[in-house]
């Protein structure tokens, strides 16, 4: 690895200064489900699971790689009222290519999640194998899990929220699950290379048509959260509601979804990144800014520098979304796990999003080059934020210049001071629950 700590970088960028930041507070929903079994059971109460399901039969729950709200306790659950209806629960992974696409690397995420076969009560089955069920309208080959497809019957568990890739009626939830987690890396794979001539919503969409009508789906646990990230609604939607019931739950999931209180910024810093946060690392959404073979986005709020600093633990090393920021640290390069990255990347037909930025030794250094390519702008008027990562969007740091040009209502915790370092790089996101609360 090239390292830039040199004296001419260290020249070129001691005379930059930093503006004072203010960590400050915005209002997002904060209702969310208290009792997940007790809901879990009206659901199932609701949709008539009892009669669906017979006595010792095989009941396939697939889950997939994302950080959700509580998703342990939703599987435990989900399988206890399997149980319940004396019928025998098993987990398969429905994660597409994530983990390295193999099975051992799916079981670490799936572990990593909290899913394991001591805590959930079943057994886990996890295998890149695959069936297929039929071609779609548009003729590719429609494959599930061979797993998932040999059970009794099949329910899914995913998060319902807006895609990072497109724009439909139905985006990253249970349609998508079906038609690409489920598929594993074959099914990944497949709908990526066909996007760019069809579409990614008109893929997903005609080969969920053919799983929902020949396979053995007995429903799907729609799950939605709130401006926190705390589980919000849960749905439990049989094959004949998901087509009309998801797009219902993805109007309320884009509700919720918490959004930065900006329309421009001159810099982002994103303390970490990770396939754990968002399926591009760092939500698109939030930031406004992608860059994929579907089209870029242009969506506001449009930011003209983004410094990443770290990576998510939970993340394993997978790097994918360093290429939205224009500039980023040597921790994060010797974290990255390389060959996880380029899979998922080439899965999602996505090189932009691993090309790597400039990267500097320390956090001083990389947000001096974040800001000195800026040009002459004096620190007072600098539109800077710090966020955690785009799912933690509740508290920020936010320059002088921000703080009278916000599109909500922002609670001043912490007044305007120096940025605050340990050694060379800066010190951690600052608890909410210290110092003056000031409005």
């Amino acid at each position: 690895m090239i390292h830039l700590d040199n004296p001419t970088v260290h020249a070129l960028l001691s005379g930059i200064a930093f503006p004072d930041m203010a960590l400050v507070r915005q209002r997002l929903e904060r209702s969310f489900l208290q009792d997940i079994p007790l809901t879990l059971a009206e659901e199932a109460a609701r949709v008539g699971l009892n009669i669906r399901v017979q006595p010792g039969q095989n009941v396939a729950i697939a889950v997939g790689s994302r950080g959700i709200d509580r998703l342990a306790q939703v599987i435990r659950s989900l399988c206890d009222l399997v149980h319940g209806l004396g019928a025998r629960p098993f987990i398969v992974s429905a994660m597409g290519s994530h983990g390295g696409a193999t099975t051992e690397g799916q079981a670490q995420v799936l572990a990593g999640l909290g899913v394991t076969e001591q805590a959930m009560g079943a057994t886990l089955r996890i295998g890149m194998a695959t069936t297929r069920l039929g071609t779609s309208d548009l003729g590719m080959p429609v494959f599930l899990d061979s797993l998932a497809a040999k059970a009794d019957h099949l329910i899914v568990v995913n998060r319902i929220k807006a895609h990072t890739k497109f724009k439909a009626r139905v985006e990253s939830g249970l349609i998508k699950m079906l038609a690409v987690g489920l598929g594993n890396d074959q099914s990944a794979r497949l709908v990526h290379k066909l996007a760019p001539t069809h579409g990614m919503f008109a893929l997903i969409n005609a080969a969920s048509r053919v799983i929902l009508e020949r396979g053995n789906l007995l429903c799907g646990v729609g799950l939605v959260e709130n401006g926190l990230g705390r589980l919000h609604t849960l749905r439990l939607l049989p094959p004949e509601d998901i087509m009309e019931q998801e797009p219902l739950l993805l109007t309320l999931a884009k509700r919720l979804a918490p959004k930065l209180p900006f329309d421009e910024l001159d810099v982002l810093v994103v303390d970490e990144i990770g396939k754990d946060i968002s399926g591009t690392g760092m939500d698109t959404n939030v930031t406004g800014r992608n860059r994929d073979i579907l089209g870029d986005s242009t969506a506001t709020p449009r930011i003209k520098r983004i410094f990443v600093r770290d990576l998510s633990p939970g993340t394993a090393g997978n790097a994918l979304g360093i290429g939205f920021a224009d500039v980023t640290t040597d921790r994060v390069i010797r974290k990255q796990d390389y060959a996880k990255t380029a899979i998922n990347a080439l899965t999602g037909l996505s090189p932009e999003k691993a090309a790597l930025p400039l990267h500097l030794p320390t956090d001083r250094l990389a947000l001096a080059a974040t800001l000195h390519t800026l040009g002459a702008i004096a620190p007072n008027k600098l539109r800077m934020a710090r966020i955690k990562n785009t799912n933690c969007l509740e508290y920020l740091q936010v320059s002088s210049a921000l703080l009278d040009n916000a599109q909500t209502d922002l609670k001043i915790l912490h007044p305007l001071q120096a940025m605050a370092f340990t050694g060379e790089d800066l010190s951690p996101f600052p608890k909410p629950d210290t110092g003056p609360d000031r409005t």
